[in-house]
């Protein structure tokens, strides 16, 4: 797995990822996540509309970093593609990873700022 992460306006963070979110790549991947939850802002919008393949790992672990970043006073959207929705609706959690069709559609629903 690969991918990109960028700030945007001290708000919320975006995680842009690529490959496989699998029991194999899974360590890693909620490791950097949660460094990045920590470090701020806690706001985080994950990307995972160019993820080939999902497993039950890979689900466990976006699980545990919503909980995560809610601990943390934030929140986690996920983008999806199809194959990703398909995989997280068999589970049916679609509604607790917040799944999102596009950044922009993530982006509208933050929290707004107080």
């Amino acid at each position: 797995m690969r991918g990109t992460y960028e700030v945007v306006d001290e708000s919320y963070q975006i995680f842009r990822l690529t490959g496989l979110l699998d029991a194999f790549s899974e360590p890693a991947f909620t490791s950097v996540i949660k460094q990045h939850i920590s470090e701020g802002p806690s706001n985080i919008i994950l990307s995972l509309a160019q993820i080939d393949f999902v497993d039950s790992s890979g689900i466990g672990a976006m699980v545990q970093l919503v909980k995560f970043t809610q601990n943390a006073g934030g929140t986690m959207q996920v983008v999806t593609n199809p194959r990703v929705t398909q995989t997280v609706k068999l589970v049916r959690l679609e509604k607790f990873l917040s799944l999102r069709n596009s950044i922009d559609e993530a982006i509208a629903n933050l929290p707004k700022k107080k």
